[in-house]
């Protein structure tokens, strides 16, 4: 009787409310994987900021500064987001108690204000319109409302990139911004420009690295 009633009217609210929860699990797992990886590739950048900024080459130092800006961001991003997860799951452990009592799952402006936010993230965004779609034939939710803002972060990222590159500035020569990689008057000889190449590369292979994860 069970086989014909859920080829009939479908999964229950207690095996739909499963299945969400599941899901909800396994895009949690993702965002941790997404954060140690930032954090990986964020130490890496970190270190070689400071090695070119010892070295003076402070320009591209507040270029990879700028990327570890936009990583902290993203790992804050995450962090939330796997936060506003957790919410929803709570949210639904509330439905299951409520469909003993009623029979049935009830409408939840909270999962449709945190289904909303989550969408707009690219790492779940797929699972979660997909989530969000079952929600709202099952009477959770209404219909999703698009709110795609674009926010515009270049001018606040430029200036915490200079920050960050005078914070590391500061540390490494102890208050003396000014002093850090001062140029000498000799011409620089074959090993210091084998040096500045490899600072390039390095440099570059950790910015690649970062924006990497920042895009995906």
């Amino acid at each position: 009787m069970q086989t014909i009633n859920r080829f009939l009217y479908g999964p229950t609210p207690e095996e739909r409310v499963r299945a969400w929860q599941g899901k909800l699990r396994s895009e949690s797992r993702q965002l941790d994987r997404e954060m140690r990886q930032l954090e990986a590739a964020t130490a890496k950048a970190r270190t070689t900021v400071k090695q070119l900024a010892t070295k003076g080459d402070v320009k591209s130092a507040r270029i990879l500064a700028k990327e570890v800006v936009r990583s902290n961001k993203q790992k804050d991003r995450l962090s939330v987001s796997k936060a506003r997860l957790g919410s929803i799951g709570t949210q639904l452990q509330q439905q299951l108690a409520m469909v003993k009592v009623t029979g049935s799952l009830q409408k939840s402006t909270e999962i449709m204000k945190l289904s909303n936010s989550l969408v707009k993230l690219p790492q779940i965004s797929q699972a979660m319109r997909e989530m969000s779609m079952e929600m709202t034939k099952a009477g959770i939710m209404e219909e999703m409302l698009e709110d795609t803002l674009q926010m515009d972060e270049d001018e606040e990222l430029e200036e915490e990139a200079d920050a960050e590159v005078d914070k590391v500035l500061f540390d490494l020569t102890n208050g003396k911004l000014g002093l850090a990689g001062s140029v000498g008057t000799d011409l620089p000889t074959p090993q210091d420009r084998l040096e500045d190449d490899e600072a390039e590369r390095v440099m570059e292979e950790a910015r690649k690295q970062l924006n990497g994860l920042l895009s995906g």
